[in-house]
């Protein structure tokens, strides 16, 4: 795809932020709720701190993910999805979908990676609707 076709296309901006690495992962986890850096980073698993970092920061410019500093001592950071990152849910449940009938082992099980949980649409709906 041309560059100024990416410029001007939504579809492929989103893509191009969807595609790079961790930042879905990223997104799943935080649906379950905000998290320290350091529970993040475990809840992830297998991302830098770097990487994790530099995911974070494009996030939240973005206006995906709200960055909040807790005023406690030492000061605590935390990080969790604004409402136009909690729409992303709905990207991850189609994702979700095409795996369990397209990638599905013979026995119907997909591999699931350790750490990750389903969220229920009604704990998303009013976490949405308090931010």
């Amino acid at each position: 795809m041309a560059r100024d076709e990416a410029t001007f296309c939504p579809a492929s901006r989103a893509i191009n932020l969807l595609q790079e690495k961790w930042v879905l992962h990223i997104v799943r986890t935080l649906l379950d709720g905000p998290r320290g850096f350091n529970d993040l980073s475990r809840a992830i698993g297998g991302c830098n701190t770097t990487t994790l970092a530099q995911r974070l920061e494009g996030l939240e410019s973005l206006g995906i993910v709200k960055k909040t500093v807790h005023s406690v001592m030492p000061p605590k950071t935390s990080y969790g999805l604004t409402p136009r990152g909690v729409e992303l849910d709905a990207v991850i449940q189609a994702i979700d979908r095409w795996a369990r009938r397209h990638l599905a082992s013979s026995d119907g099980d997909v591999p699931v990676r350790r750490g990750t949980t389903s969220i229920r649409a009604g704990a998303l709906r009013a976490r949405a609707s308090q931010g």
